[in-house]
């Protein structure tokens, strides 16, 4: 049987890419398979009492050494904040590649705590900062102090002792261009150095927490219960500086779902499932109910999801048990297409993510493919035709060209950066000003205005011809040459229309991370946690690869 690939159409529609869930493609997930063979250290770890001081952490295989440096620091409470415009921040983080001399630490001891201010050099890979959760950290080091583990069930509803704010890489501030390690096998997924940073800076959190507790009263002070580490991960905040990213990465986006539309239409060809891979899907799907059990959040949008979702895996899980027979031919396209008919957007996905799981030998090949040198691609071929790029067009964005933009809710949004806060923000055109500092993220409305202009001039004329006439479209003319070879590399929905539910972006792309339990704090901005339930540095070697779902069990 040769299923085809999913419908670009529905499926880059935001609603759809806002119900994205984890699975094994994801980058933490693909980060911890990549590295459970490398030695894991704690190579210095000098706090004072209070916790405050330096700790180093690192990752060895054969030459290649990677650290991380965490500088923990004393602020006041009112200096404690998720914005990017903070200054301070509990701790601060750099990855840095190889040992670093004490020549190195002394150096990035005075940059690494002022972030985008301080300077890095090409030795430091990524940067980062995180804030405690204060209630929580405060409550555990009370606890152990007492010789107690901490409230189970306080732990769980937060899930982190500390979250970040931002994990920078790429050349930013001082830190090594790509160029510099792209090459690396064991980097070769999008993302992993600052998956690994942020796994280490959740076992700093652990020693972290242990050791002030132990100051705190050594002579009663335990330390916090392995399981109970387990189950916490690293938060984070993230607001709509990371929307513009899916926009302004085509083909790195096209990638991303690419895979994992191969990964599910080579699971819907399995003819034959063997009893192993039907149990351990049937297993994972019923343990993973927890997951949503425990998904708190006091948004009502989400926990409108979050029931709407509850309930139809419970549908599901009845069928598969009671009315499915894993022995038919093609059951995971048969159990494809029921869910296509019976369930909500968000359990289609779901479940998809957890088709993967008996099939990491169809999943790891594709972590491999889901970079991308972007640069190749950014060249305007100006030799083809105007009549070329209608075509493409007409094929590739037929549902954008339905849109009226002369209706007032379909051109409602534009997107800027603030100047206060120097991040992206969207804003009601009719309502506030600013809109001529608009950003190029109306790409629906760019390509609609690209294709009018298209219908008006002659269909042998060349773009090269086209674009001196038209050179503000020559952003959507570039896409429109991308989405030629890349055919999920394009968000089909307007992202300045009144409905616009901005978190969507966000969804898409921390599903991609390995983010769980989305927590919504507006339509712009959520929290999130990452590696909850992952294996701690010293179980690496012998891990279960379903830990997202059984951690709970």
């Amino acid at each position: 049987m040769n299923i085809k690939l999913r419908d670009p159409n529905i499926i880059m529609k935001l609603s759809r890419l806002g119900s994205f869930h984890q699975s094994r493609l994801s980058f933490l997930r693909s980060f911890l398979s990549e590295f459970k063979d490398w030695e894991y250290k704690k190579d210095l770890f000098d706090l004072d009492e209070n916790g405050y001081g330096i700790a180093v952490y690192s990752f060895t295989k054969k030459d290649r050494v990677y650290s991380l440096i965490c500088f923990a620091n004393k602020i006041n409470d009112e200096e404690r904040s998720d914005r990017v415009i903070a200054t301070k921040w509990d701790a601060a983080f750099t990855l840095h590649d190889g040992i670093p001399s004490n020549k190195d630490i002394q150096r990035l001891k005075n940059e690494v705590p002022k972030q985008e201010v301080g300077r890095l050099s090409y030795k430091e890979l990524t940067l980062s900062r995180a804030n405690k959760s204060v209630r929580i950290f405060n409550h555990v080091v009370e606890s152990l102090s007492k010789g107690l583990q901490p409230n189970i069930d306080l732990i769980e509803k937060v899930g982190y002792l500390y979250r970040t704010t931002a994990v920078y890489g790429s050349g930013k501030f001082g830190l090594a261009d790509r160029f510099r390690i792209k090459d690396r096998e064991e980097i070769n997924g999008p993302f992993r150095l600052e998956m690994m940073l942020v796994y280490l800076v959740r076992q700093f959190t652990f020693d972290q927490v242990n050791h002030v507790a132990k100051n705190k009263s050594p002579k009663t002070a335990v330390n916090l219960d392995p399981k109970i580490c387990k189950s916490l991960g690293i938060g984070n905040s993230t607001g709509l500086g990371m929307a513009p990213f899916i926009v302004n990465h085509p083909t790195l986006l096209n990638n991303w779902i690419l895979c994992r539309e191969q990964a599910l239409k080579k699971i819907r060809e399995i003819k034959k499932v063997s009893l192993k891979e039907s149990n351990l899907f049937k297993q994972c799907l019923k343990s993973s109910i927890q997951n949503l059990i425990n998904w708190s959040t006091e948004s009502e949008y989400q926990q409108k999801k979050i029931k709407d979702l509850f309930k139809d895996v419970q549908k599901f899980i009845d069928y598969v048990e009671n009315r499915f027979d894993f022995k038919t031919n093609y059951p995971f396209n048969k159990l494809y297409l029921w869910l296509e008919k019976q369930s909500c957007e968000e359990c289609i996905e779901y479940v998809v993510s957890i088709m993967m799981e008996p099939y990491g030998k169809i999943t790891e090949p594709l972590v491999n493919q889901m970079s991308s040198d972007e640069d190749k691609y950014f060249n305007i071929p100006t030799n083809r035709k105007v009549d070329d790029l209608r075509s493409i067009i007409k094929k590739k964005y037929k549902d954008i060209l339905l849109i009226n933009f002369d209706k007032k809710e379909n051109n409602k949004k534009f997107w800027f950066i603030s100047k206060n806060k120097e991040e992206p923000r969207i804003a009601d055109r009719f309502e506030e000003k600013g809109s001529e500092l608009e950003q190029p993220l109306a790409i629906a409305r760019d390509i609609k205005k690209l294709y009018s202009k298209l219908l008006e001039s002659k269909k042998s004329m060349t773009i090269d011809r086209f674009l001196i006439n038209n050179s503000d479209l020559r952003h959507v003319v570039r896409r429109a040459f991308i989405i030629e070879k890349f055919p999920y590399s394009e968000i089909q929905d307007n992202t300045i229309s009144k409905n616009i539910v901005p978190i969507d972006m966000l969804r898409l792309k921390l599903s991609f991370f390995g983010a769980l339990k989305f927590d919504p704090r507006s339509d712009k901005w959520l929290r999130i946690c990452m590696f909850q339930g992952a294996p701690l540095p010293d179980q690496l070697k012998n891990y279960d690869d379903q830990w997202v779902y059984n951690s709970h069990s």
